[in-house]
């Protein structure tokens, strides 16, 4: 713990006087190797156009971006064959890319997933994330797992007619992925080149406590993409207790560990850094947040530069 104090603290004083336009970006960092690009999350950057959004990640030395392409998000998906294109155009004219998308497709035989799918590997981006699968508490755990294995296979067989990977994210909570031994039974049978895991480990020790280790070595060859972020168990004024999300290094999440078993485990993925902390509302998908551009890139610059901290310590190789 007083190495990632020491890290903050570190980083901290080395933010001072940075601003946003000398900020360390795509062309001078990170240079080494593309195993595990790292891109963001662009959730928080969605009150910028696709330009400036494109020149914030490009600054704040990201690969690129994993772009939201669902209700709600950057791109929606009623016009993606429009405007993933567009925002694709400007990310690569700032020097960096996507490989990665975040979509809410769960109906294989939907038109619009195969319209996201089409596009996606028109622009050469491999892997997007899946929306999420509920349990129907009126049947039976295995009686749910089996319709949704059904689900898997037919999605497996969209994947590979586009030439797409296509990750369903562990997510803490009573949802499909929550267990994270779920997903074993629904992927055992399916080829890990199309289908499979966008493996969250804040999300996998929420619910796995100290046993998380387990499960991410029961799902590592299915294990394609990966999110990064890090949280605390708070108090509440009523004696309940509930999750924060924090900045990463200041939280619960032992990286070194967890980069200590993605190495042994030969997992290269792209690699997503979720801001889910306060970023005055950014981090919520607000078009129009609190806290200013420059406060939040420099947030977005200490987290990257923590994960590549940790990279480096783990003696993983740098994207960039």
């Amino acid at each position: 713990m007083s190495s990632r104090r020491n890290f903050i603290k570190a980083t901290t004083l080395g933010l001072a006087g940075v601003s946003l336009k000398t900020k360390l970006g795509a062309s001078t960092l990170f240079s080494e190797s593309n195993q595990w690009p790292i891109h963001i999350f662009s959730k928080c950057l969605q009150f910028l156009d696709y330009n400036k959004m494109a020149e914030v990640v490009a600054q704040s030395g990201f690969d690129g971006a994993d772009l939201t392409v669902r209700r709600g998000g950057q791109v929606l998906p009623e016009n993606v064959k429009t405007d993933l294109p567009k925002v694709v155009k400007a990310l690569r004219e700032n020097g960096v890319d996507s490989k990665m998308i975040v979509t809410d497709i769960t109906d294989p035989d939907d038109p619009m997933a195969a319209d996201i799918l089409q596009t996606m590997a028109n622009l050469d981006i491999k892997y997007y994330r899946l929306g999420y699968l509920d349990y129907d508490p009126n049947k039976s755990i295995p009686e749910n797992l089996d319709i949704h294995k059904h689900t898997f296979e037919k999605l497996e067989k969209l994947n590979q007619k586009y030439g797409v990977h296509g990750g369903y994210q562990n997510h803490s909570g009573t949802r499909v992925g929550g267990p994270v031994w779920d997903l074993y039974y629904l992927l055992k049978d399916r080829n890990p080149e199309f289908i499979g895991v966008q493996y969250d480990v804040r999300h996998a020790m929420v619910e796995g406590g100290i046993s998380w280790p387990l499960g991410m070595k029961l799902l590592a060859p299915w294990i394609k993409t990966t999110d990064i972020k890090d949280f605390i168990w708070q108090e509440t004024d009523n004696g309940d207790w509930e999750i924060r999300n924090v900045p990463l290094g200041e939280g619960m999440v032992d990286f070194e560990k967890y980069f200590g078993l993605y190495k042994s485990l030969n997992i290269e993925a792209p690699v997503s850094i979720h801001y889910e902390y306060d970023l005055g509302g950014a981090e919520h998908g607000s078009t129009n947040p609190t806290m200013g551009l420059e406060e939040i890139s420099g947030l977005l610059l200490k987290d990257i530069l923590f994960l590549k901290s940790q990279f480096r310590s783990t003696g993983l190789q740098q994207s960039r």
